[in-house]
């Protein structure tokens, strides 16, 4: 089930609140979990980044009314309700969104800062900035592995079996451009294209079948099945089967049944992320430093 978005966690935020005590934003953090019935592996689900999606979003909640002036900081890490605050919840609100903290001069100035030019009618979202960014991060990703995929189809088979090479010497295999591209490249061997080694003294090796085919032209179990029999007829343990296009689900099933050589199906989508993750065939184009407050450079007891 999805996270609670954060406008679903103003209303529960400020009921806590409620109870004329001040409490940190772990205990808020622990209490809205348990009211939101989040399992454990919720709990820790993370943005590419590694940073925890739901203690991200009950900071931007924290941070969303303390700008309506419905809560306030007692002191760093403790929070209390305003009068303010309290005076919302008198009014039985069903629920609480950005739409009706707009109506806080503080709140607006946080969300749409003017800067002296006409009010703009606000765009509201359920989504923390960190979400927004995380959103934006994975449809660049997604159109970048588009076109990686695209421009590999424009190249010829010897650039993909080059291609093949590198990103495994990237990944840590076949120990250097050199030895890897002198062991891949075999083709016709049997319905092998090439073996590389899995460590760089060479006690494992893994054998390798390419496919540079169309995407709309998925790798079948018979292709599997074909590569599995090479595979034995080597003696081998380890297969990699990589591919532009995709595999078919009868393809992914036969490799998962228990057999005594273990083969890896990468498709083109998974080829073309690694190739980001090893920045092979990318370059950065911008980067935005995003920054936290230096909790111990205002901790007086930490001098």
């Amino acid at each position: 089930m999805p996270l609670p978005r954060i406008n679903e966690l103003f209303l529960p935020f400020l009921e806590f609140l409620d109870d004329e005590k001040s409490h940190t934003i772990g205990e808020i953090t622990q209490h809205l979990a348990e009211r939101m019935e989040l399992t454990e592996s919720e709990r820790k689900e993370v943005f590419s980044s590694g940073k925890l999606k739901f203690s991200n979003s009950v900071l931007w909640t924290r941070t969303y009314l303390a700008k309506a002036g419905l809560i306030n900081g007692i002191k760093r890490g403790v929070l209390a309700i305003t009068d303010e605050g309290k005076r919302v919840l008198k009014s039985n609100p069903s629920s609480i969104d950005e739409k009706f903290l707009m109506q806080y001069e503080g709140f607006r100035q946080f969300k749409m800062p003017t800067e002296g030019k006409e009010t703009e009618i606000p765009v509201i979202s359920d989504a923390t900035p960190q979400d927004e960014i995380e959103d934006a991060f994975k449809k660049i990703n997604n159109a970048l592995v588009s076109d990686l995929l695209s421009e590999i189809m424009h190249q010829t088979p010897e650039f993909f079996e080059g291609l093949v090479v590198r990103l495994l010497v990237k990944m840590g295999y076949g120990g250097s451009i050199k030895d890897a591209g002198r062991v891949l490249g075999r083709s016709g061997d049997e319905g092998i294209d090439g073996v590389v080694q899995e460590d760089k003294l060479g006690f494992n090796k893994i054998y390798i079948q390419a496919k540079r085919w169309e995407l709309n032209r998925p790798v079948g179990r018979p292709d599997i099945h074909a590569f599995m029999g090479a595979l034995a007829g080597k003696g081998a343990a380890k297969g990699l089967f990589i591919t532009t296009s995709s595999f078919s689900k009868e393809a992914e099933a036969y490799t998962n049944q228990p057999h005594v050589t273990k083969i890896v199906l990468v498709d083109g989508k998974k080829l073309a992320n690694l190739m980001v993750e090893h920045n092979l065939g990318v370059s950065t184009d911008i980067t935005y430093e995003l920054k936290k407050i230096d909790t111990d450079f205002f901790d007086p007891e930490g001098e």
